[in-house]
């Protein structure tokens, strides 16, 4: 019970800092400085949770605000952190809740029997490739028996290219608008393609058994 009325009291608090404070964080975050940079760690985490504003306008803003590099840091820091929340309340605060949310996605039972064989590959290739929404992929880590450092290095390797994409698009967006644009578009052509192909291929797969 404890452990429950804990998880509510921090997703209150979460949800009250997103919806009402989303203006005033998004200023901080522009203005640069030491405090902004754990303003957007803290507007990152929360948007793993609630996406008050989408993570791409976000982690761009940051990019064009700190620079590339320490863009990534930041908004990596700041996704991990609300990550490991997120999995960790899946785990011990909402197990119950969790279990009933992922009745809504009958095709997890798929993606859990990958989790079981090589939990590694499975959580970095839905976070390369995503496949199944990251909230899922979240409650999904949190209920299995998944280790925790395991569901964290795989997170970490596998949300890295797009931030790195989404911080360079916007470290590059004052001074060529069309460039960024076209970088991040044909980063979500390439994950479209993979996407098709990998479809493409069980299908093939499905029609042969």
């Amino acid at each position: 019970m404890f452990k429950r009325i804990l998880s509510i009291s921090l997703i209150l608090i979460v949800i009250a800092i997103g919806f009402l404070l989303k203006n005033e964080l998004l200023t901080l975050t522009k203005e640069g400085g030491i405090l902004s940079i754990f303003i957007s760690m803290l507007f990152v985490a929360i948007c793993v949770f609630f996406p008050v504003i989408p993570f791409p306008v976000l982690a761009g803003v940051i990019g064009s605000v700190f620079g590339t590099t320490q863009g990534v840091i930041i908004s990596l820091s700041g996704a991990m952190a609300g990550t490991m929340g997120f999995f960790f309340l899946s785990r011990y605060g909402f197990r119950d809740y969790a279990q009933s949310k992922l009745m809504n996605y009958p095709k997890v039972q798929e993606y859990e029997e990958f989790l079981n064989r090589n939990s590694f590959v499975a959580i970095l290739t839905c976070r390369l490739i995503p496949i199944i929404p990251a909230p899922v992929v979240n409650i999904i880590c949190g209920l299995s028996k998944v280790k925790w450092l395991t569901f964290f290095t795989s997170s970490t390797i596998g949300k890295t290219p797009n931030i790195l994409i989404l911080s360079f698009a916007g470290a590059s967006f004052s001074s060529n608008k069309l460039f960024s644009f076209g970088l991040y578009g044909g980063y979500i052509l390439l994950i479209f393609i993979i996407y098709v192909l990998i479809l493409y291929r069980k299908r093939a797969k499905e029609s042969l058994d």
